[in-house]
């Protein structure tokens, strides 16, 4: 009995097909958890799109996958002197921000970040004069830019692009490769028209793995069925049960990432309000489960366990019976499963 994610392997291959034809030069990314599917997996399946370059979170990463993949690895946290030395072969890439990263990496291959409106990290206009030494020493692959997800303020994506090409050419730095994140099919497209001597690759993720909401599905397994009275204490806490029902145990706790949520960025009064409503329950021991049975999601009876979800079922639903499986609401980069079935 397992929380299992199951995987429609013909749609789930489809769609990797389908971003890549519209992202010549894809650069897949696998990082974290492997977005849900583990590094090996995604590592295979990578190989099978035929790439040339993976690229990861972390060196650490980078260790544990090399046996996976043959290309090359792009490592995306950036270097910093000082970090702990992992042994890596030479076919892994280092990621810099800064002047000093690049001459703290004499004789490594490295991809410069260059500093975009998300602000976290890379080399500055002002730093672009020091770079024209730093690079003598380096196998320098590219540069790379890490867009923001929204735009707010209505800017466009392709020219802060454009800007940060024109100002790297103006510092008549090479401009062979540009690694770019978070563009539109379109927008890709535009840069490259406009700048034919550059290759652009585009450094995928969640729109690769993730893309095809309907490829996946989680589900777990019921593995005992009690029926309750309102008023019978039941759990942990011994909590009384607030009218008669069914305390149904399945497969997914916190070691699997069920009951684990990462901060959303909320844009709207609906959303908000919801949030705020559930904000509110949760006071009085009140949390939707990602468990959904007979159409509904449904309610934790307590916080779950480390590897099973007590779950409330009210009696006048059908109840359910050992084996069966119940679909779970996951959230990819945040679950691990017990088994992955492929069908």
């Amino acid at each position: 009995m397992a929380l299992t994610l199951y995987v429609d392997t013909a749609r789930w291959r489809a769609h990797h097909k389908h971003v890549q034809e519209q992202f010549p030069g894809l650069v897949p990314v696998c990082k974290g958890n492997g977005y849900g599917f583990g590094h090996e997996r995604l590592a295979e399946e990578a190989t099978r799109l035929g790439a040339d370059i993976l690229a990861v979170g972390t060196t650490y990463e980078a260790a544990r996958i090399k046996d996976w993949f043959g290309g090359d690895l792009l490592v995306l946290t950036p270097f910093r002197r000082g970090e702990e030395p992992v042994p890596l072969p030479d076919r892994v890439i280092r990621s810099v921000s800064s002047v000093d990263g690049v001459y703290g990496l004499v004789g490594a291959r490295v991809v410069i970040e260059v500093m975009s409106s998300m602000k976290r990290h890379g080399v500055s206009e002002q730093d672009l004069p020091q770079l024209h030494a730093a690079i003598e020493n380096v196998r320098l692959e590219g540069f790379a830019i890490h867009l923001p997800l929204d735009r707010t303020d209505g800017s466009d994506a392709v020219e802060e692009v454009i800007g940060w090409m024109d100002r790297l050419r103006a510092a008549r730095l090479p401009l062979h490769t540009m690694f770019v994140s978070h563009l539109k099919a379109e927008e890709l497209a535009r840069l490259q028209q406009q700048f034919p001597q550059t290759r652009f690759r585009a450094r995928i993720g969640t729109r690769l793995w993730l893309g095809d909401h309907e490829a996946t599905e989680y589900r777990g397994a019921v593995l005992d069925v009690t029926r309750v009275s309102k008023g019978d204490r039941f759990g942990y806490r011994q909590q009384k049960a607030a009218s008669d029902g069914f305390l149904v145990v399945v497969a997914g706790g916190t070691s699997h990432g069920v009951g684990l949520e990462a901060p959303k960025a909320l844009h709207g009064v609906m959303p908000r309000a919801k949030g705020v409503a559930r904000a509110g329950l949760a006071t009085v021991n009140r949390n939707l489960s990602p468990f959904v049975w007979s159409g509904k999601q449904r309610w934790f009876a307590e916080p779950p366990h480390m590897q099973v979800s007590i779950l409330f079922i009210p009696a006048d639903a059908t109840e359910p019976k050992v084996g069966d499986e119940l679909v779970a609401h996951l959230r990819h980069t945040t679950t691990q499963f017990d088994r992955l079935v492929d069908r």
